[in-house]
C-alpha cells in the first residue's frame, strides 16, 4: 500500500506587500515603521498559492512545472516549513529540507568555517562533518579558496560550495529548487547524479528545475501549476510535459514513437519553465 510522506490540504499563501500604491517605501517611512509610529502606506496581498492539495507518497519523485510566477518555488518552501499558510495546511511525517542554491553562508567567514556551520545546521554531528569534510570541498571543486573567505569566491564557487554542502545529506523529504543550473556544464553533471543518489535514498523528492528533460529523466511524478493553481498533475509524465509545452507556445517535442524519449530538444520549450 502506498505511504504518505506529505499531504497538502486546501493551501494557501499570501504575501503581504508593503508600501505599495500611494506609499513609495521612502527612507522616512521605513524609519517610521521601524519605530512603531502608523503611516498610510497600502498594503497590498499576493495569491501565490491557491487552494492546492495533493498526496506525496514514498517513492515518488514530484516534478513541478509551471510559468515564472506560478507559485513553484512558493509551494517548496511551505512544504519546507519556511512559509506560513494563510488557509489550509501542510502534513509532512519528517521535517522536510530544501536543497537549493540560496543556503546562506557567511561572507565574512572561509568556505571551511561555512562547510562547518551549514552541515551542523543541517544536524550533523562534529563527528559527521570531519568525516564528510573532504568529500564536500572536492565535490565543490573550490580548492585552495576553501581557506579564503567567501567574498572572495565567484558566484559559481559560491553555488558550487552550497550544493556541496546540502547536498551533503539524505533527507526523507527533499525539495530541489533549480539546484541542476548550478555551475558549468561538468559541475551539473556531478549534481546530476548526486541528486539521483538522494532521491534513491529519499522518501519523496520534489523537483523545480528549468529543463524540463531533467523534470523527465528524474521524475516519475508531475504537477502543472499556473498561478498559484493545480492545471493537472499525475504519472503520465511526458504527456503532461508535452501538454505544457504546446500550451506555453513551444514547439512539440520529437519523441522515438516506442521509447518516448527525446530526438531533440526545442529551443524554446524552457522558457518559463
Amino acid at each position: 500500500m502506498a505511504e504518505p510522506l506529505v499531504i497538502v490540504d486546501d493551501l494557501h499563501i499570501v504575501y503581504k506587500v508593503y508600501g505599495a500604491g500611494g506609499d513609495r517605501g521612502t527612507a522616512a517611512t521605513v524609519l517610521l515603521r521601524m519605530i512603531g509610529r502608523k503611516t498610510r502606506g497600502n498594503i497590498r496581498e499576493v495569491h501565490a498559492v491557491r487552494g492546492l492539495s495533493f498526496v506525496a507518497n514514498r517513492g515518488d519523485a514530484i516534478g513541478i512545472i509551471g510559468r515564472n510566477g506560478s507559485g513553484k518555488s512558493t509551494l517548496l518552501r511551505a512544504i519546507a516549513g519556511l512559509l506560513p499558510p494563510e488557509k489550509g495546511n501542510v502534513y509532512t511525517n519528517s521535517q522536510a529540507s530544501l536543497l537549493g542554491v540560496n543556503a546562506a553562508l557567511l561572507d565574512e567567514l572561509t568556505g571551511e568555517r561555512n562547510v562547518v556551520l551549514g552541515c551542523l545546521a543541517m544536524g550533523m554531528s562534529r563527528a559527521e562533518v570531519k568525516a564528510k569534510y573532504q568529500d564536500i570541498v572536492g565535490f565543490s571543486g573550490v580548492g585552495d579558496f576553501i581557506d579564503l573567505p567567501m567574498k572572495t569566491y565567484s558566484a559559481g564557487m559560491g553555488s558550487r560550495l552550497r550544493f556541496a554542502i546540502a547536498a551533503s545529506k539524505t533527507h526523507e523529504v527533499l525539495l530541489i529548487d533549480e539546484a541542476l543550473a548550478t555551475g558549468d556544464a561538468e559541475f551539473r553533471v556531478k549534481s546530476h547524479n548526486r541528486i539521483e543518489e538522494l532521491r534513491a535514498a529519499a522518501g519523496a523528492v520534489f523537483l523545480v528545475a528549468h529543463e524540463l528533460e531533467e523534470i523527465e529523466l528524474t521524475c516519475n511524478r508531475v504537477i502543472w501549476m499556473e498561478r498559484g493553481k493545480i492545471v493537472t498533475e499525475g504519472y503520465d509524465v511526458i504527456t503532461i510535459v508535452d501538454q505544457y509545452i504546446e500550451a506555453s507556445g513551444g514547439e512539440p517535442v520529437l519523441r522515438d514513437p516506442v521509447t518516448r524519449r527525446r530526438i531533440k530538444t526545442s529551443s524554446m520549450e524552457t522558457a518559463g519553465a
